[in-house]
C-alpha cells in the first residue's frame, strides 16, 4: 500500500506540512510503512496557535447549550465510528481489536461527561451577604490550551484533554504521538463533523521542538501532558517557567497485592490480563505482583497461566498479547530482561526471541515472568512498558504496604482479597493515587478525576472529573450592590465595611 500522508488540522482543514522532516509510521506486527508523519515547522505550529487564539474570541461567547449540543453530536459520531477508530489504533499501535474498541469506549466516557457542561460549569452565589450586596463566582475559560499525548492510547488520551477543555470554552492545539497519529486525526475530524467551528481544535505534529513551542508560546495558557517521566519533567518545567498552568501524568511502577484469602483463579486471571494486555504498554498496568503469606505458593500457577497467553497480531481477535509499538521499544525491553538475568532474578518464563508464524518481522515479546525480584534490580526500578511481570513476596499485608510506599511512583495499585477490613486498611495506608480493590486496572470513570500521585504526577489538578473543569477554567469573584434611583448617599466612609 502507498503510505498515507498525515496532515495537520488548522482552521478546520487538513493541511499538508511543508516540513522536510517526515517520519515513517509502522505497523508493529509487520513493519509495513502505513503512514508518514511530519515534524512540523515552528511557523506551522505558530499558525495553529494563532488560529486557536482567533477562534477563542467567539468560541468563549458560544452558549453552554450550543457547546453541549456539539458534544452530544460528537459522542454519537464516535460511537458510530468505533470500529473504524479501533482498526486505525490496531494498525499503528498494534493492540488487539477488542482492546482498541475498549479504548474508544473509555474515551467516549469523557466525551459523554463533557455533554453535561451546563451543570459542570455552574458557579456559586451568596445573596445579601451585606445589605443589598451579592457575591458570586464565575468559572471562565483560560484561553488556548495545548495537549501532548503518548502513543499507548491514541484515542483515549486526547479525550482526557480536549473535550472538557473545549466544552468549558477554551480552544485547543493537540500534538499526538508521531508513532500512531491517524486515529487521533480521525477523532478530531469527527469533532469537526459534529459542528465544532474552525480553529477551536487544531492538530500539529513533531518532537521536542514542537512540544517546547506549545509550552512557551504567549497565547497558550494551559498545557496537559501524558507520557514518560523524563519528558513530563521537561514539559512541566518549561510550561511553569513560562507562566502556564500545567498538568503532567507520567511514569509508573504499579503493584498488585494478592492476599491468600483472595479468589485464586480470579486474582491470577486479573493479574496476567493487567500485566500482559496491550503488551504491558499501559501506565496503569500491573508489572509487579506482591504475593502475601500463603499466596507466595501461587508463583508456579502464575507462570503456567502466563504460558497460555496467545501472542500475535492485533487483528486476530483470539490473541491476548500484541506486538510492542516499535523495534526500539522491543530492544529496550529485551535489554531490561537481560539485566534481570544478570542481576540474579529467576527468569521463570522467557519471552525473548518470540516468533509468530507469518509475522516474523513483528515486534513481538512473549509473556515474561521473573521471580525472586528485589528493589535494587533495574527490572523493578524502571518502567519496562512491556509484557514483563516481576513477582515479589511479603510475609504480611503491612510488609506489602511498606514495600509499595517505598517506591517513588504513585500512579496505581490493586489489592485482591475477600476481607473488607484488609481492603480498608490498604486503601487508607497506601500512598498511591488510584487504588483498585479486586480491580486489576483502577482507571476511574470519566466523572471522577485521574488521581495519580507522587513521582507519577506534576501539578495539583489531574484530567477528567471536577479537577479537569477546575484546570481548564479560572474563577472570578464578583461583589455587587445596586442602589435605588436617586437614593441618598450615606456619605464618605474611610473604613472597609460591608454592613
Amino acid at each position: 500500500m502507498t503510505p498515507r500522508q498525515t496532515p495537520m488540522i488548522i482552521d478546520g482543514q487538513a493541511v499538508i506540512s511543508q516540513s522536510t522532516d517526515w517520519r515513517d509510521v509502522l505497523n508493529p506486527a509487520t513493519q509495513e510503512v502505513v503512514a508518514r508523519v511530519p515534524f512540523c515547522t515552528l511557523e506551522e505550529v505558530d499558525r495553529a496557535i494563532d488560529s486557536a487564539h482567533k477562534a477563542y474570541a467567539s468560541w468563549r461567547q458560544t452558549s453552554l447549550g450550543a457547546r453541549m449540543r456539539i458534544m452530544l453530536k460528537f459522542q454519537q459520531l464516535v460511537r458510530e465510528h468505533t470500529k473504524e477508530l479501533a482498526a486505525l489504533i490496531t494498525e499503528e499501535h498494534g493492540k488487539t481489536l477488542p482492546d482498541a474498541e475498549g479504548e474508544v469506549g473509555r474515551g467516549l466516557e469523557v466525551i459523554e461527561h463533557a455533554c453535561s457542561i451546563p451543570t459542570l460549569q455552574l458557579s456559586e452565589l451568596a445573596e445579601n451577604v451585606a445589605t443589598g450586596v451579592n457575591v458570586y463566582t464565575l468559572k471562565q475559560p483560560l484561553g488556548v490550551g495545548a495537549g501532548i499525548t503518548a502513543f499507548n492510547f491514541p484515542v483515549m488520551l486526547p479525550c482526557f484533554m480536549f473535550p472538557i477543555a473545549i466544552a468549558t470554552g477554551n480552544t485547543f492545539v493537540l500534538k499526538p504521538s508521531e508513532q500512531d497519529p491517524t486515529s487521533t486525526l480521525r477523532l478530531v475530524e469527527l469533532a469537526h463533523e459534529a459542528g465544532l467551528p474552525p480553529g477551536v481544535l487544531n492538530v500539529v505534529h513533531g518532537g521536542p521542538e514542537v512540544a517546547a513551542r506549545l509550552c512557551q508560546h504567549e497565547h497558550i495558557k494551559g498545557v496537559s501532558f501524558i507520557g514518560s517521566s523524563h519528558v513530563g519533567d521537561i514539559i512541566y518545567q518549561l510550561a511553569s517557567q513560562a507562566g502556564k498552568r500545567a498538568q503532567c501524568m507520567m511514569g509508573a511502577k504499579n503493584h498488585c497485592v494478592i492476599l491468600p484469602d483472595a479468589n485464586k483463579n480470579q486474582a491470577i486471571d486479573a493479574l496476567i490480563g493487567s500485566a500482559f494486555g496491550a503488551a504491558g504498554q499501559r501506565c496503569m498496568a500491573n508489572p509487579v505482583v506482591v504475593l502475601v503469606g500463603e499466596a507466595r505458593q501461587w508463583s508456579a500457577d502464575i507462570v503456567e497461566r502466563s504460558k497460555k497467553m496467545r501472542v500475535g497480531p492485533g487483528t486476530d481477535v483470539t490473541v491476548d498479547v500484541c506486538p510492542v509499538v516499535s523495534p526500539q521499544a522491543k530492544e529496550r525491553i529485551l535489554r531490561l530482561i537481560d539485566s534481570g538475568v544478570e542481576e540474579g532474578a529467576t527468569l521463570a518464563l522467557d519471552g525473548r526471541d518470540y516468533q509468530v508464524s507469518g509475522y516474523e518481522q513483528g515486534n513481538f515479546v512473549g509473556p515474561t515472568v521473573f521471580t525472586q525480584v528485589t528493589p535494587q534490580m533495574r527490572i523493578y526500578q524502571e518502567e519496562i512498558f512491556g509484557p514483563v511481570l516481576c513477582v515479589v513476596e511479603a510475609e504480611t499485608l503491612d510488609e506489602a504496604i511498606a514495600f509499595i510506599n517505598a517506591n517513588p511512583n504513585g500512579n496505581g495499585t490493586s489489592l485482591f482479597t475477600a476481607s473488607g477490613w484488609a481492603a480498608h486498611k490498604f486503601q487508607n495506608e497506601i500512598d498511591v493515587g488510584q487504588v483498585g480493590i479486586n480491580m486489576p486496572i483502577p482507571v476511574p470513570v470519566a466523572y471522577f478525576s485521574f488521581t495519580g500521585s507522587r513521582a507519577s504526577r506534576l501539578g495539583p489538578l489531574g484530567p477528567n472529573g471536577k479537577e479537569a473543569v477546575k484546570f481548564w477554567t479560572h474563577s472570578k469573584t464578583v461583589t455587587e450592590r445596586w442602589f435605588e434611583p436617586d437614593s441618598i448617599s450615606a456619605g464618605v466612609n474611610t473604613t472597609i465595611s460591608m454592613k
